[in-house]
């Protein structure tokens, strides 16, 4: 097959963690073709969604681990598949490549399929599973913020549409840097904050499940580091070996139907104690990880998925 991936620049990525580069390898194992391109080379025009960018092959040599053909200007039209797989933040660039790349179906398939990329965001999705997930509050006014904390005492406040641990705030019963901390967030962003009750099995970790096609395919376990509430691998925080729980079984069932019938092949959903706080659409990591803990080849597992749905 002819697969193109929609990314952030390749050259920068760490090709023991990204989960772009091992979904590359793979392909490439696999015998399909590569072809490579940011966001910001992605175009319609005049009825044709075109990319500027390079054949690619990739290798296990950190530092050389892309190589890039000419530049050259493709109609994505012609490929079987393309990756959405740039990282957030989820604003309107974002959304207006999930509008272009809409523009391929049938002929061409998008994993996760945009549409359904752009209408469940990591952190609003969970709303439909209110069963699964700690109390939480979307708001962009600070009464209705500070009634929540009031409620629940100790929370985490963080952005909507945020990424990677980015903006993440855990106040408690004596914080005073609530009103503080909406002034700076609405000086830059029209947009509104997430706070949910603070869960502190946090300390045990971040649980990352991945599913394929809706099935669950294994889990890691992500440790804070000392002194930090956040998990993010970004941040600081540990991976480790975690098997799937029974709540995390239970989970993966609730929410796997709709994901496999919305087409998002790719997902990583995050689990603290016995409740989901995020399910991650976009551009979610943890395959690498997950293979050296486990020894299966998650990648081979996605593309299967693919394959077959091209079959």
């Amino acid at each position: 097959m002819k697969i193109a991936f929609q990314m952030d620049p390749i050259g920068a990525v760490d090709i023991n963690a990204d989960s772009s580069f091992r979904l590359a390898e793979e392909a490439q194992a696999r015998g399909h073709s590569l072809f490579f391109y940011t966001p910001d080379h992605l175009a319609y025009q005049e009825g044709r969604i075109t990319a500027r960018g390079h054949d690619l092959s990739v290798q296990r040599v950190q530092g050389d681990h892309a190589d890039l053909g000419p530049e050259l200007e493709v109609d994505l039209a012609e490929f079987d598949v393309v990756w959405l797989r740039q990282d957030p933040p989820f604003d309107m660039h974002y959304i207006t490549s999930t509008h272009l790349l809409d523009r391929l179906a049938p002929r061409t398939l998008v994993v996760n399929d945009p549409f359904w990329v752009r209408n469940f965001p990591e952190k609003l999705l969970v709303l439909d599973f209110p069963d699964l997930t700690p109390p939480t509050t979307i708001a962009r006014d600070l009464d209705t913020i500070k009634a929540f904390k009031a409620k629940h005492s100790d929370v985490i406040l963080k952005p909507l549409y945020g990424n990677g641990g980015a903006g993440v705030f855990r106040l408690d019963a004596n914080d005073r840097n609530l009103t503080s901390l909406h002034e700076l967030f609405a000086s830059f962003s029209r947009e509104p904050l997430i706070v949910q009750k603070f869960l502190p099995d946090v300390s045990n970790g971040d649980k990352r499940v991945i599913l394929v096609d809706g099935e669950p395919a294994g889990a890691i376990n992500r440790v804070p580091a000392a002194g930090e509430t956040r998990s993010n691998m970004h941040v600081g925080g540990r991976p480790e070996k975690i098997g799937l729980s029974a709540r995390d079984r239970e989970i993966c069932a609730a929410i796997g139907p709709l994901l496999r019938e919305k087409g998002q092949i790719f997902v990583g959903i995050d689990v603290i104690g016995d409740y989901l706080t995020e399910i991650n659409v976009t551009s979610p990591t943890g395959i690498q990880e997950l293979e050296r803990f486990d020894g299966v080849n998650i990648a081979g597992k996605i593309w299967e998925a693919i394959e077959a749905k091209r079959a």
